[in-house]
């Protein structure tokens, strides 16, 4: 009922409950704009403007889905806008934020064991931004083909074919020649 409360007092545009609401989310918002966007100063910026955004249009969140993943999609939102706006390459991955995914050994995620971390965030960064998109999108953020549809205004079908192609392209970069020199 806390929350539920908070957000009908934000909704009222109570300064203090806003403050508390605001500090409740801001760091977590913050590691999520981190993620797509290089600098600091940008990922402050986007995290500022995407709670002005939620505060203004707070009356549409219908408790659907949890406060904490409404706001997630407004800052997934307004980093790609921004990245979208600057046309700045994706940020360099934090090895924490990698995961390991169970696939089978004919999957296409498997790569060679001698690739390190650096050669995945050069490989992610040199791909065109519609597969870095979906990329990030499916593979960090851990979204489905239905919401990165909606994120990036673009159908399910584009979704999954982007992300199959952004994987190909993936492997592909990744995979060492026979002489171990990169394509």
């Amino acid at each position: 009922m806390f929350q539920v409360d908070i957000i009908e007092q934000c909704k009222q545009n109570n300064r203090k409950a806003q403050l508390q609401l605001y500090n409740q989310y801001c760091d977590g918002m913050y590691i999520v704009a981190k993620r797509f966007l290089k600098d600091a100063h940008d990922a402050e910026d986007v995290v500022q403007e995407a709670f002005i955004k939620a505060f203004t249009k707070l009356h549409q969140y219908k408790a659907e889905v949890t406060f904490g993943a409404w706001l997630k999609r407004i800052v997934v939102n307004k980093s790609i806008d921004f990245l979208k706006s600057q046309k700045q390459r994706l940020v360099d991955l934090e090895e924490v934020h990698l995961k390991v995914i169970d696939t089978p050994i004919d999957d296409k995620w498997l790569v060679d064991d001698a690739i390190t971390i650096n050669d995945v965030k050069k490989a992610i960064e040199s791909l065109p931004d519609k597969y870095q998109y979906v990329l990030m999108l499916y593979l960090i953020e851990g979204y489905d083909h239905q919401e990165i549809s909606e994120i990036l205004n673009i159908s399910e079908i584009a979704s999954r074919t982007q992300l199959s192609r952004g994987k190909v392209k993936l492997q592909e970069l990744l995979t060492l020649k026979r002489d171990g020199t990169r394509y």
